[in-house]
C-alpha cells in the first residue's frame, strides 16, 4: 500500500511524525559521534606534515559541508513556501537557519584554530574563508529579518527572499579554491576519488553523518516548537496541551 506523504505537509500531521522520528535520530547522533571521535582521535594516524593539528579537520570539514548543505535546504524550503504557500515549508526554513548558522560558526572557528599553526595567522581574507563568513552573515540576516517582523506571513516572505538571494554564495564557497588563487587547500574528497588515506577519510565521513543526524534532531525539535507557537489557536493544539505530554497526538 502506497503511503500518502503529502498528508504530512500539514503541521497537525507532521508534528506527531517528528516526535516519533526524534528518538531514532538522537541515538544515531550519539552513536555516530562517539564512533567518529574515537576513530579521529585514536585510530587515525598522525599526519606526516601537519602533525596532530590536522585532527581539527575531522570537525572543520564536516561542519563546513553541513553549513553549505543546510543553507541549500533552507532555501529550498523557503522557495516551496513562497511558491505553494505551505506553512510547514516556511516553518522548516525557519527551523533550519539556527543549525546552519551554528555549523558555519563552527567551520570558521575550527578553521582559525587550524590556520594558526599552519598559516601562522588566525584569519586571512582568503576567498573561501571570506565567502564562508558571508554565509554566516546570511544565516544571521535571515534569522534577524524573521524576528524583526511580527506578522508570520510577511516574515516568511521577506526572510525567504533573502535566503533565495543568498544561495548564490554556496557555489562561490565550493569553487572559490578553483576560481581564485587562495591559501586554502583544494578539496581532498572528490567524485573521482579521495586523496586521503582511508584511516583518515572514514572518521571524517562518520562525523559528517553524525552532524547530519544532529541537524535532524535540532531541526525537528525546533519545528515542533514553531508549529505549537503558530498553531496555538488550532483545536488540535489546544487538545494536545489540555491532554499534556501523555496525549496521543503528541506522541
Amino acid at each position: 500500500m502506497a503511503i500518502n506523504w503529502f498528508k504530512y505537509a500539514s503541521p497537525a500531521t507532521f508534528y506527531p511524525l517528528a516526535g516519533r522520528m526524534l528518538p531514532w535520530f538522537v541515538w544515531t547522533t550519539v552513536v555516530l559521534m562517539a564512533v567518529g571521535v574515537y576513530m579521529g582521535l585514536f585510530l587515525a594516524p598522525t599526519d606526516y606534515k601537519q602533525g596532530e593539528a590536522y585532527r581539527i579537520m575531522f570537525i572543520h570539514v564536516p561542519a563546513a559541508w553541513m553549513s553549505m548543505w543546510l543553507y541549500v535546504v533552507m532555501a529550498v524550503y523557503a522557495a516551496i513556501g513562497l511558491i505553494y504557500k505551505t506553512r510547514l515549508s516556511s516553518m522548516m526554513a525557519a527551523a533550519t537557519a539556527p543549525t546552519g548558522a551554528l555549523f558555519a560558526f563552527a567551520a570558521l572557528w575550527t578553521g582559525a584554530f587550524w590556520g594558526r599553526p599552519m598559516w601562522g595567522a588566525w584569519w586571512v581574507w582568503d576567498a573561501r574563508l571570506t565567502s564562508e563568513l558571508i554565509l554566516l552573515f546570511l544565516y544571521l540576516g535571515v534569522m534577524a529579518l524573521r524576528s524583526a517582523i511580527d506578522e508570520p506571513g510577511r516574515a516568511d516572505r521577506a526572510s525567504g527572499l533573502l535566503a533565495l538571494v543568498g544561495v548564490v554564495n554556496v557555489p562561490i564557497i565550493y569553487f572559490s579554491v578553483k576560481w581564485w588563487n587562495t591559501l586554502h587547500q583544494g578539496a581532498s574528497l572528490k567524485f573521482s576519488g579521495s586523496a586521503m588515506a582511508p584511516s583518515m577519510l572514514w572518521p571524517m565521513l562518520v562525523l559528517t553523518f553524525a552532524f547530519w543526524s544532529y541537524s535532524f534532531v535540532t531541526i525537528l525539535l525546533r519545528v515542533r516548537c514553531e508549529i505549537l507557537e503558530r498553531e496555538r489557536h488550532a483545536d488540535w493544539v489546544i487538545d494536545l496541551l489540555d491532554n499534556g505530554p501523555s496525549g496521543n497526538r503528541g506522541r
